[in-house]
C-alpha cells in the first residue's frame, strides 16, 4: 500500500483506504475517490495529479493525494 502521489502516471489502481479527519474523507467521497474504486493517474506535477475516476477527471494537490492510499 503507497499512497497516490507515488504511484506511476499511467497504472491502473485500486482505492485500499483513505486517511484524514470525516471532513476530508467526505469531501474525497464526494468526488468519487471510495475504497474499492478504480483510478488511473493521467498526469503528475510537483506532487500534485490528475486521476481519472468514475470516468471523471479529477485534480488534487499534494496533501490530498497522500491521504489516498492504493
Amino acid at each position: 500500500m503507497l499512497p497516490l502521489v507515488l504511484a506511476n502516471p499511467g497504472d491502473e489502481n485500486i482505492i485500499k483506504k483513505i486517511s484524514g479527519n470525516d471532513e476530508v474523507k467526505k469531501h474525497l467521497e464526494n468526488l468519487g475517490f471510495t475504497p474499492g474504486t478504480s483510478i488511473k493517474i493521467i498526469n503528475t506535477l510537483c506532487g500534485n495529479v490528475i486521476v481519472k475516476v468514475k470516468d471523471s477527471r479529477v485534480a488534487l494537490n499534494e496533501d490530498m493525494a497522500r491521504r489516498i492510499m492504493v
